[in-house]
């Protein structure tokens, strides 16, 4: 499980890290322990061995997103890096957000009313475009499903859509498009709602008095308050929480020198860093991370 840390994290020259370039955004990362080396063994579903020790051990099966922090992470993690090297707000991407009118919980039917949708969108445009999607999914407090959708005309500079038409091709309720024009790091600002849920005013002082995480971000420019990880235990196990097409490609990662790596970003200063650390059965280690965000210099 990762556990935050206050102080941050001292980074020599020589250290070995982990650069992402996605569009404007660059990120730094450095793990304290580089290893290769497999610890564990799988046995079969249940069951693993501990090499070092030959012990065999049970593998503890989850019953929600919630208890596996640390692959929810990572899960998260993969989609940042996605959404931020295939959109950045261009005019020929969509931001959309796909609600159901009755309180759909069926997860099967989600994934089928979004391959309907994929197919759709793909006649729609055949003749002049092809089309790349995300398809993010959103589980809200009453069990229904919200789906955040990102698309990008590849052969066109310029999209538009009436909402009548996107609710005709959805067909199962509404259609909510958003400007993610002056959003400079799109995947922080979409990901920010799937495992946090952001409270207003009332709430707030709710969730304050129950002495919950409160955790406060900024969110394209405004600073919002959240209850972190208040949506975790929402998520089902074995759920997708996101599905692409091929289209979407993820960002190449270079392991470099930290020297190197600050010739990459050159003098600009991190506008995000976070330390962390992690803990795998026995294994701990320290994380830290550095992003630059060219549109804020």
């Amino acid at each position: 499980m990762p556990k935050e840390k206050i102080e941050g994290c001292i980074i020599q020259d020589n250290d070995l890290v982990t650069v992402t370039v996605m569009n404007h955004l660059t990120e730094i990362q450095y793990l304290k322990k580089n290893s290769y080396k497999s610890y564990i063994r799988k046995i079969d579903k249940d069951n693993y061995i501990v090499l070092e020790t030959g012990e065999i051990r049970q593998f503890d099966h989850i019953e929600n997103r919630s208890d596996s922090y640390n692959s929810l992470r990572q899960t998260f993690k993969k989609l940042r890096y996605l959404i931020n090297n295939n959109f950045c707000g261009r005019n020929n991407e969509l931001f959309l957000t796909l609600t159901y009118a009755e309180n759909m919980t069926d997860t099967k039917k989600l994934y089928t009313d979004l391959d309907k949708f994929n197919k759709k969108m793909k006649y729609r445009y055949k003749d002049v475009t092809t089309i790349d999607y995300l398809h993010v999914v959103e589980p809200q407090k009453r069990g229904a499903w919200h789906v955040h959708t990102l698309i990008r005309f590849n052969e066109l500079q310029k999209v538009f859509l009436p909402n009548a038409e996107l609710q005709k091709i959805w067909g199962h309720g509404f259609v909510r498009v958003e400007s993610i024009k002056n959003v400079d790091n799109i995947g922080a600002y979409l990901s920010a709602y799937l495992a946090d849920i952001e409270l207003d005013s009332d709430t707030l002082n709710i969730a304050l008095k129950e002495k919950r995480n409160v955790i406060e971000k900024e969110i394209s420019g405004e600073n919002k308050m959240f209850i972190k990880g208040g949506r975790l235990h929402m998520y089902p196990a074995g759920i997708n929480i996101y599905r692409k097409s091929k289209g979407i490609e993820a960002p190449e990662r270079v392991k470099t020198s930290y020297k190197k790596a600050k010739k990459i970003v050159g003098s600009a200063q991190p506008h995000y860093t976070k330390t962390y650390e992690i803990e795998t059965d026995d294994f701990t280690n320290t994380i830290h991370f550095e992003q630059y965000n060219s549109k804020r210099l």
